[in-house]
């Protein structure tokens, strides 16, 4: 087993190569919200075979691309600009569609099962957090970030320093996480039924979908954009 990966923490693993986040998808480890933590220990909280999924990460990584951008290295103002073009515009295209897709399953197939009833309020309230949380993004945050990447001192002067908004932004990210996993645990983990009809199975392909992107999203924003951030600030001081 490789040391390298048991004593490193979560997030430090998929920074370094993006390409493992499959691999904690799989074992249904959080990278994101709850990345800090050691695999070591994730592994052993979860009764999960660390040396299996040592094996998958060692697997993982001599198939893996190299990723032509290494977001721990570049530009604040270039992580924010992706950010936005990425990952924004993804939840702006597929937020509505699963709107629709959650409401009209809920509406056919809640009275057979009724946890796809909960599952759309579910959905409902992530839904409207998302939008307030993108729009503090890029109205507020990102927006300081910038400013201060460019020399101001005064960038954060606003709102107490870049340490506010990032807090709340972390306490809305950890909100997120909660509705994905609750949303898992409604679907059985987005398995499609077999007899599930054409919109059944595209509600659960695009929460996969959408699952998968957060989470690379949040762990972006987490544990490179947030602290790389304050690091900034401080040395601005």
């Amino acid at each position: 087993m490789k040391k390298a990966y048991t004593l490193r923490t979560v997030a430090e693993l998929v920074t370094e190569q993006p390409a493992r986040a499959a691999v904690f998808e799989k074992w249904r480890i959080d990278y994101c919200c709850g990345g800090k933590r050691l695999l070591a220990d994730v592994c052993a909280l979860k009764a999960i075979d660390l040396v299996q999924v040592a094996q998958d990460l060692a697997a993982c990584d001599e198939k893996a691309p190299v990723e032509d951008k290494d977001w721990a290295k570049e530009s604040l103002t270039d992580l924010c600009d992706h950010i936005e073009g990425v990952h924004h515009a993804y939840l702006r295209e597929a937020l509505p569609r699963l709107s629709m897709l959650t409401e009209k399953v809920a509406r056919r197939h809640g009275d057979s099962d009724p946890r796809l009833n909960d599952l759309a309020q579910v959905f409902a309230a992530l839904h409207e957090e998302l939008a307030g949380h993108m729009m503090k993004e890029e109205r507020v945050l990102f927006p300081m970030v910038r400013s201060m990447e460019a020399g101001s001192r005064t960038a954060g002067a606003h709102c107490g320093g870049v340490q506010n908004p990032i807090r709340v932004m972390v306490a809305e990210h950890d909100d997120a996480g909660e509705a994905l996993e609750e949303m898992s645990r409604l679907t059985d983990g987005f398995v499609i039924p077999p007899a599930a009809c054409n919109s059944y199975r595209a509600m659960l392909f695009t929460l996969a979908e959408l699952e998968r992107d957060l989470h690379i999203h949040i762990h972006k924003e987490n544990h490179i954009l947030f602290p790389r951030a304050a690091e900034l600030e401080a040395q601005l001081v």
